[in-house]
Parts: structure tokens; sequence; C-alpha cells
């Protein structure tokens, strides 16, 4: 055993070296299938011989050698293997229906019960608002035609995307929290597409919109009519919409490299249309039509996007990138991700321009055509900001909201929001015979996916410093323009449903935690064919072809055993299904020292020193016993890659079942007040 472990590092650590010949041995025609099998690795020592055609070692050292004085030619060193992200999976059809089903599943759930609790069949919470504002756009076409309860103080796309739901289902819970379930829904279609993008892989894919669905946040916020909701899907797709912008780029980039276009132009081959980044602009528009917070992120995105710009044009060869960007790419992005959103928000009030009876509609003088229309709407945008302004926490505790909280509770959701509360004497329906039952519905996180947030985000942040890896910068950008700008207002009375569109980001970073301690694939071993066992069985007999069956399913009961001169003929390959999943080594991103690779190298170690050719006696055959536990202890044998995966299956049950312990409290269900105890964790929850 010390003599295997002492081969295993030594191989390893071969395998490190420039010209160690153990990789191309795979090339020889004279090497049988079988040598190239897994079993053929027991017996292969470690080789310290130089290949002769390696081109490292064809150049002359004194070519180098130049003239006292003279400048000898500096080659920069250029990692073109590096300049590429890894190709998307090729499991297409696979993605698409993980998509669907994990969609087709989050929106059961989300339209689970949707219009089950009210209060007294009106609208909870601040749906009284929203669901009345949305019903006055039914009736007056578009805009609002009083102040209803006082307050306008949101633009008026998300409300316009609630009375399309009322348009449905008519001024009831269902019609007025219809654009809550399906903005939900739609979420966790985005989340898995975006994060199989941005790791390569459609399992983690899979993971981020397991972890969405099972989100207590994200539950409660589809059943219930608020604008939070409504913005999320806008800011994810956004994000979506960059990261297929930021592999087109250097798609783009790579294709004027191989064609050697990329530096016949001052700054850079032109990039052309970018429809995506124009797509993510009018996206952030739409946010920011529905919610003003949408703003932040148009910042955050739009740095986000141009520090990508300024590294792609590093990575290919630019030596002057920063103006590089400013002379091709400046005027493009502030027109994708400035203008367009600026003109996507104004575009929002179309019903506003048109209708006369419209809130503010002429409340400057003059405020026919367009430009009067235009001083309107910046003097009422002027009188909504200046009321959000004053809604600020009252000094007296006791006059304060008794939900209310701060920025530096959210990340850990320890102060939540009590949506509804019911029950009590005389509620039934919790167990036989229980006549105290309580409803109660509380805003809040699934404690296992936000308990971690800290950690995650001090991951990231180590991942990004000391890794620069760029996908953890991603997560940071999106996590902070919806959470860092509100403790530059924090004396402003706020609420934690403030984090719904950051939930997603969340869920995204936890991901790609996961992903690392998943780590990279374990190379994937060929099934061996018939003549595997042939060879094996023709050298150590029958116990051979029994370690074979049993490991591989693979016998030669199936076929007469050939003679093993004759097996030269056989062309058959190795049965092997390789997981589309695994991406590649090469093509890693330049800006990326720690690649997040989910995939494997495939590939096995020659073996040389086995001549399979000679008959089955023409050397001592080793101790049956002993080389058959051997080869099973190899063939049994894991990375830690099982116990890791272990891990990951063991924190997203953990999170399932947590939301579904959960479950009573995120959607009313009456249950006993000792129920009701043991769900309340935190005393900030009661």
């Amino acid at each position: 055993m010390a003599r295997m472990a002492f081969d295993a590092r030594t191989k390893e650590h071969n395998r490190g070296y420039l010209g160690a010949s153990t990789a191309g041995d795979d090339d020889d025609p004279n090497l049988l299938d079988f040598e190239r099998s897994p079993l053929s690795d027991l017996f292969t020592e470690p080789s310290l011989t130089i290949d002769p055609g390696d081109p490292s070692y064809q150049t002359d050292p004194a070519a180098l050698i130049v003239p006292v004085g003279a400048t000898p030619t500096i080659t920069p060193p250029v990692k073109p293997h590096r300049r590429l992200m890894p190709p998307m999976p090729t499991d297409v059809a696979r993605g698409w229906i993980v998509t669907a089903a994990l969609t087709l599943i989050g929106g059961i759930v989300r339209f689970w019960e949707l219009g089950w609790r009210t209060d007294g069949g009106t609208p909870l919470f601040d749906e009284k608002y929203y669901a009345v504002q949305a019903a006055e756009m039914l009736r007056t076409g578009g805009v609002e035609d009083n102040q209803a309860f006082g307050v306008i103080v949101h633009p008026p796309l998300g409300k316009q995307l609630i009375s399309l739901g009322e348009t449905l289902f008519h001024y009831t819970p269902t019609g007025w929290r219809f654009a809550s379930a399906i903005a939900g829904t739609v979420a966790i279609f985005l989340i898995i597409r975006a994060v199989r993008r941005l790791t390569r892989s459609t399992m983690l894919g899979g993971i981020a919109g397991i972890l969405l669905i099972c989100d207590g946040v994200s539950q409660v916020m589809s059943h219930t009519a608020l604008l939070d909701t409504i913005i999320t899907p806008f800011v994810l797709a956004a994000f979506a919409c960059l990261l297929a912008d930021r592999d087109l780029v250097r798609r783009r980039f790579a294709a004027a490299t191989a064609d050697g276009s990329m530096l016949s132009f001052v700054g850079g081959v032109p990039l052309g249309a970018r429809w995506w980044r124009f797509g993510a602009g009018f996206l952030l528009g739409c946010a920011t039509a529905v919610k003003w917070n949408g703003a932040y992120w148009i910042i955050g995105f739009g740095l986000m996007s141009v520090i990508w710009d300024i590294s792609a044009r590093r990575q290919f060869g630019l030596r002057h990138p920063v103006s590089a960007v400013v002379r091709r790419d400046l005027l493009p992005s502030l027109w994708s991700l400035g203008l367009v959103p600026v003109l996507t928000y104004v575009g929002s009030y179309w019903a506003w321009f048109a209708n006369d009876t419209g809130w503010d509609r002429h409340v400057t003088a003059g405020g026919n055509g367009v430009i009067g229309a235009l001083k309107s709407l910046v003097t009422m945008t002027l009188a909504m900001l200046q009321t959000t302004e004053g809604i600020l926490t009252p000094t007296d505790p006791a006059l304060r909201h008794p939900w209310e909280s701060k920025p530096w509770s959210w990340p850990l959701a320890t102060r939540p929001v009590l949506y509804y509360l019911a029950g009590g004497q005389g509620t039934t329906g919790c167990g036989e015979g229980q006549t105290d039952c309580v409803k109660r519905i509380l805003l809040v996180g699934t404690p296992m996916l936000w308990w971690v947030s800290l950690f995650v985000l001090g991951w990231a942040l180590w991942k990004v410093c000391g890794r620069l890896d760029w996908r953890y910068a991603a997560v940071l950008v999106a996590y902070g323009a919806g959470y860092l700008p509100w403790f530059t207002i924090f004396d402003r009375q706020m609420y934690f449903f403030y984090m719904t569109p950051v939930a997603p980001f969340l869920v995204i970073g936890i991901t790609l935690v996961l992903g690392d301690i998943l780590g990279r694939a374990a190379p994937a071993r060929a099934k061996p064919s018939r003549r595997h066992v042939a060879v094996a069985s023709a050298r150590w007999g029958d116990e051979a072809n029994s370690v074979y069956a049993d490991e591989y399913d693979v016998s030669l009961a199936d076929s007469p055993t050939a003679p093993v001169g004759l097996l030269d003929a056989d062309t058959s390959e190795p049965d092997h299904d390789p997981d589309p999943d695994q991406d590649q080594d090469q093509d890693q991103d330049a800006d990326n020292d720690s690649n997040v690779d989910f995939g494997s190298q495939p590939g096995a170690d020659p073996s040389p020193d086995l001549d399979a050719r000679s008959a089955p006696d023409a050397s001592p055959r080793p101790p049956k016993k002993a080389v058959l536990r051997r080869a099973w202890t190899r063939m049994r044998s894991w990375d830690g890659r099982t116990v890791r995966l272990a891990i990951v299956c063991a924190y997203i049950g953990l999170v399932a079942a947590n939301f579904i312990a959960m479950w009573p409290i995120l959607m009313g269900d009456p249950i006993t007040p000792e129920h009701l105890r043991w769900l309340t964790w935190l005393p900030s929850w009661g």
C-alpha cells in the first residue's frame, strides 16, 4: 500500500513538469486499449524522460545570445488558451428540461392558494395602496385619477402590471396578486439560466432554482401585491443580459484575434451592435419605472460592464485598454446603459401623457404640448421625491411602526414583517379538539439561506480580492446595488421587504460557494469493452474477469475469449458517456485565476510497461489476490468528491426542510400556539 501511494504521488507530481512523457502515449498506435485502461495504471512506473519532440527542447539556447550592448527581442507572455470562458454546456436539451421542470414546480408553489388570505376581503399591508391605484388605472385608462389614501410616490409601471391581473380576475385577491406570482415564477426561470451561464453548469443552475423556490422572502412576496416583487425579474433579467453580452464580446475579440484584425484598428476592432447590453438597459429602465431604487442597479451594472470591457481589451493584447474603451465603448455604453433606461422610464408614463385627468398632469402652467408635459412630469417627480424623503422614523419609539427595521438587520433577516394576523380563541383547523388556532403570515427569509449570508459575502470578498474571481465580483455588485444605498438614508422608515430584489443574488452567491465545495470533477473513467476483459482474463485469469464484471457490468460471458494476438484487429471503443456538464480546462478566463471549473479532464495514464500482446505465460503471474485487491481499491477509490457532493446535497436538503417547516407562517395556515412558538426562532420575530 505504501508503494502504491508513493507511485501515485510520484505520477501526479511528474505531470506538472514540462516534458514528462505520461500524457502523449495515448497516441501510440502500438498500444492496445487495455494498456490505457484504469487497471493498467497499477503497473505504470513514473517516467522522468524528456520528450525530444517537445518544442521547448528544440530551440538552441545560443540563438538567444545577442552582442554586448544590443537589446534582445522580448516577447511578452500571452496565454491565448485563457482568453475565453469555458464553452457553454453541451447538454442543451437537459438544460431546458431542468429549467422547465423547476419553473413549473416553482410556479405551482408561487400560485398555491394565491388569493386565500386577506384582511376581511381587502388587501394586506401596503397592498392597500398599489391594488387600489391599479384599479384606478383600469377605470381611467392607465393613470391614477386621484391620490389613493393621499399617497402617490412611485412610477406607474408596477401598478400597470398589477392592473393586468385585475383585468383578468377583477378586483379580487387573485387579481391584484397575479402579477406578483408571475414575477416570482419568472425569477426562478431567470436564475436557472443566469447561473447556468455564469458557472457553465446545468447542475448548479438547477441548484440555484431550487434554493430560490425555497426562499421564504420570495414566496411571501409572490403572494403580495408590492412593487418590490415586480422589480425583481427586471433586475435579474438585466443581470443575465450583461452575462450574455460579456460572452459575446469575448467571442468577437477571439474571432478578430484569429483573423489578425484585432490590432488593425486604433483601440481594437469595433464590436458592432450589442443587443444584449441594449436589452439590459431597457430592463433596467423598466425596473426604475417600477420603483426608483432600480436606478442604483443602473449605476452598478453600468460600471461593471465598462470594467468588463476594459478587462476584455487588455486580455486580447491592447496595451492601453482604458483609452481603447473610451474610444470604442464609452458612447455606446452611455447610450445602452444611460439614455435607454431614461427613455424607457419616461415612456412608462405613456398613459399619463395621453390623459388629461392624470394626477398632476397640468401641475405647471402651460402643461400642454411635449415641453409642457415634460415640465409637469419633472415637477411631479420632485414632489414624489419630497414626499418619500418626509417618511421618517419617529424619534418617539411609541410612534414607530411596529415592524420597521434598518438595513443592518436585513442580511440575517432578524426583523421580519408581519403581514397577516388572525385566529385565537374559537378558531379551529389546527388539530382535532383545538379551538385556539392562530394564523400568521410573516415575511421572513428561510434561515438556512439567510443566516449564511455573512459567510457568503465574506467568502465572495476573499475570492474577488485574493483570486480576482469576476463571478463573485458580479454578485457583490448586484447585491450591493440593492442593499448599500439604503445606508445613506437610514433615518427613513424602512422595511425588510426592500431586500426582495436582492434575494436572488444571495442565492447566486450561495450557489457559487456550493460550486467551490464541489470543486473539480474527478476524471471520468472509461467503461472497458469486452476486449479489455479478454486481455485481463488472459493475463490474470478469471478473477480479473470477475473484477471487471462487478465494477463495470462487463463480462466475457457475452462472447468467447479470442486469442490475445488477434485483438489488434478490434477497433471498438470503450463504452463511455461523458457528462456534458463537465467543462474543459482549456479556454479559461484570464481575469479569473481561480475559475469556478466544475468539469473534468478526461484521459487516463498510459501504461507502456505492460506488454499485453505477449503470451499469457510470457512473464510470471503476480499474486492474484494482491493484484485484484489493489485493482478493486483503485477502481473504487475517490478523491473526496463523494463527501463534497454529500455536503452540498445535505445543505440543499436542510434548506428544503427548513422551508417546509416554515410553510405555515409563510402562508397563514392555522397552527397551534405551541407550534407558533416553535417556529418563532428569534425574539425579534414575535
